[in-house]
């Protein structure tokens, strides 16, 4: 019978249909991925290729931020909306489970009253009739070809996924947390700098007032002197701006509404990252990167609708039964006589649909080779996203140093044609300028080092790190909040 069934068919051969588990269409294979050997910058003696630190956060030696980071995993809206999904996915799997029972089942009571002719099809049937029933029917489909066993293969991948899916917004939320709390340092710290100019260049502004009052300069430092002041002053309420928009954006991430965070987050200045950092190897993002193993599992659960589609070439064997009392009066309805039993196999075979089942598969199969193409793009951005960070991240120190001789040249300038222009020995525009070249270094300083502890972050949020810290996804049926391990 089997023999005639596959030859009928035309696809999948019976030594193939035992191989697989008694399963029609193709078993999942992982999809090969292209990533590098190692990292570009990997001789650079500040890149480790130990493994990757998995609370990179802690490596900023910042106690505000770790706690923030603990408020946010607790509180943040995304994640347990993507904790629900975790739910949905699961509750999805076990519907799918069901379908290896029974898969209709249902307690009847029904009550038929009927009038017929004398002479129904030749035989004497009484030309009234009342008939009751009550008991149980079900029917059952063999799971013959896998169908139903593949379906629940790509619910369990639907349900990993998802669970990655939950690790990927945690990665994304945890990197978020940690930038704009950089961010937000970051500008307090370009305050700090452009209020600092301010007082020097008032007290220049007043010293220039006083040589001209007495006749010692012209008016021409004193206009120079308010334009620099009002310079360094206008780039304050931008400053102050990004500040508080950091802070609102901090705010949402943490559960909360918009709020001054300034009481909580005092001044402090900008978080120290490390100079070296580990990354591990490339191949290591195919088992860290959440993004990747979702799309991966996006391929698993299309593999398995290839079956699933195939099964539909192949007859379907169900048996369908009642148990339980008929009878024709109400009374006697629950009588030991009344009792009856009925099964009944029933076989389906779509021969008529091969045109429209084959180009299902056919479908099926091409939605797979999209999903691997999907993956495999994915990986190479995973990769990209790594090297654009880590180059930024070895690239944006050397800037710093830079800028800190900078700065520290540019802070003794001024000392000294301060003095110089007390003492009458140069013009006003040099103090002008040496100011002017002050405000605008200090500020790519504070910007320099901010970006320095961002590429850090980068670099881990690519590497997808920091959801290996916390426990498996949980969420409650009430708000899927999440809890740490």
């Amino acid at each position: 019978m089997l023999i005639v069934v596959f030859a009928a068919s035309g696809c999948t051969g019976a030594k193939q249909w035992l191989h697989n588990g008694f399963k029609v269409g193709p078993n999942y294979r992982r999809p090969a991925a292209p990533v590098a050997e190692a990292w570009i910058d990997a001789d650079d003696e500040r890149v480790k290729c130990d493994e990757a630190a998995d609370d990179w956060w802690s490596q900023l030696n910042d106690p505000t931020l770790d706690g923030l980071v603990e408020t946010a995993y607790l509180q943040n809206l995304d994640l347990q909306t993507a904790g629900t999904r975790i739910l949905e996915a699961r509750a999805q799997l076990n519907i799918t489970a069901g379908n290896l029972f029974p898969q209709s089942q249902s307690a009847v009571a029904a009550y038929v009253r009927g009038q017929l002719p004398n002479s129904f099809g030749g035989l004497p049937v009484p030309s009234e009739f009342n008939l009751f029933a009550s008991g149980f029917n079900a029917s059952w489909e063999a799971d013959f070809w896998g169908r139903y066993r593949r379906t629940i293969q790509a619910s369990k991948a639907n349900l990993n996924a998802s669970v990655d899916g939950y690790r990927d917004a945690l990665v994304m939320l945890l990197a978020d947390v940690a930038s704009n709390y950089v961010r937000y340092r970051t500008f307090q710290q370009r305050l700090e700098y452009a209020r600092r100019n301010v007082e020097i260049q008032e007290g220049s502004l007043e010293l220039a007032e006083t040589k001209f009052n007495v006749g010692t300069t012209s008016e021409l430092d004193v206009q120079q002197a308010r334009s620099n002041l009002a310079q360094t002053r206008s780039t304050i309420p931008p400053l102050e701006i990004g500040l508080r928009q950091t802070g609102n954006a901090l705010c949402i991430l943490l559960g909360m509404p918009a709020s001054d965070l300034s009481a909580m987050l005092e001044v402090q200045p900008i978080p120290t990252a490390p100079v070296e950092l580990a990354v591990g190897i490339p191949a290591d993002l195919l088992r860290r990167r959440p993004d990747v193993r979702r799309a991966e599992r996006d391929v698993a659960a299309q593999s398995e609708q290839i079956g699933i589609a195939k099964a539909d070439l192949y007859p379907r064997l169900s048996i369908n039964g009642f148990i339980g009392y008929t009878g024709n009066d109400l009374k006697d309805l629950f009588a030991a006589k009344s009792f009856t039993g009925v099964v009944f196999p029933a076989l389906q075979w779509n021969i008529l649909n091969y045109g429209r089942i084959v180009n299902n598969v056919r479908a099926q199969d091409a939605r797979l080779k999209g999903k691997v193409l999907s993956y495999r793009q994915t990986v190479l951005r995973a990769g990209r996203e790594v090297e654009d960070a880590l180059v930024a991240f070895l690239q944006t120190q050397v800037q710093a140093d830079r800028l800190e001789e900078s700065v520290e040249a540019a802070v003794r300038s001024v000392e000294l044609v301060s003095d110089q222009y007390k003492g009458g020995v140069t013009d006003f525009n040099r103090v002008f300028n040496t100011q002017a070249t002050l405000v605008n270094q200090q500020d790519q300083l504070a910007v320099a080092r901010g970006n320095i502890a961002l590429n850090l972050i980068a670099v881990y949020k690519a590497l997808g790190g920091g959801w290996q810290s916390f426990g498996p996804p949980h969420a409650t049926t009430s708000a899927g909040q999440c809890y740490r391990r």
